[in-house]
């Protein structure tokens, strides 16, 4: 009976060594595929980074991983003049290959998603009218004016973001037939993402626009 129970409890100390070992492992490699993001250029700013294989060591061995995801405050998107923060990026990646030490990192697939703040995409449509831009319902933006606002659909196309369907409303209502010029369809085109990114749906929510992307199979994040 003793030596039962001192194997079990051997065997609950080696396994325990061992789970120590693999956490230990997974943690140098989420911090050598942080920099290996930042060296490569794909983001200006080190992510965090979450292997979620278990155990890790196993998948290291074949040097494929199931699942890793970023998420980093530090990536920008720009239309070649303004350059604006996205809030609470995150990257889903899949079938993820390392090489040289983690430094060498390519996604089988993925896609990522973050959030626009109102303010910075105003900041893009200067000139058309749409300052202060806010949310105004499911698919749909506005901007306050003298007596009402203008209110349009924001959509995307491609990698252009697009607001269009402009109306009057309130009291300006009754200038929409002379306001033609201020009412035509408004858009911007997000150039320099991401290595592999590409935008595939912009969507109005209450806390500011949310991009969502893809990413191409076989891009390579690390160098």
């Amino acid at each position: 009976m003793h030596g039962a129970v001192k194997l079990l409890i051997g065997l609950g100390v080696v396994g325990g060594l061992l789970v120590g070992a693999d956490r230990v492992a997974v943690g140098l490699a989420e911090d050598q595929a942080a920099d290996a993001v930042v060296s490569s250029g794909w983001l200006a700013t080190k992510p965090d980074v979450d292997i979620a294989d278990f155990p890790f060591l196993t998948s290291a061995v074949a040097g494929e991983l199931d699942k890793v995801t970023l998420t980093s405050d530090g990536m920008t998107v720009t239309d070649g003049k303004e350059r604006v923060t996205v809030h609470a990026f995150r990257a889903d990646l899949a079938d993820v290959k390392f090489t040289d030490s983690y430094r060498g990192v390519t996604v089988g697939r993925g896609g990522g998603q973050g959030v626009v703040d109102y303010k910075d995409v105003s900041k893009f449509l200067v000139g058309g009218g749409l300052i202060g831009l806010e949310y105004a319902g499911p698919g749909m933006v506005k901007a306050a004016m003298p007596g009402g606002s203008i209110e349009g659909k924001l959509h995307s196309e491609g990698n252009e973001v697009v607001v269009d369907g402009l109306q009057l409303t309130g009291m300006a209502s009754k200038l929409n037939g002379l306001a033609a010029d201020r009412l035509k369809p408004q858009r911007f085109r997000l150039t320099g993402l991401p290595n592999g990114l590409a935008l595939a749906e912009a969507v109005p929510e209450q806390g500011g626009v949310r991009l969502r992307f893809t990413l191409a199979p076989g891009t390579a994040l690390g160098h």
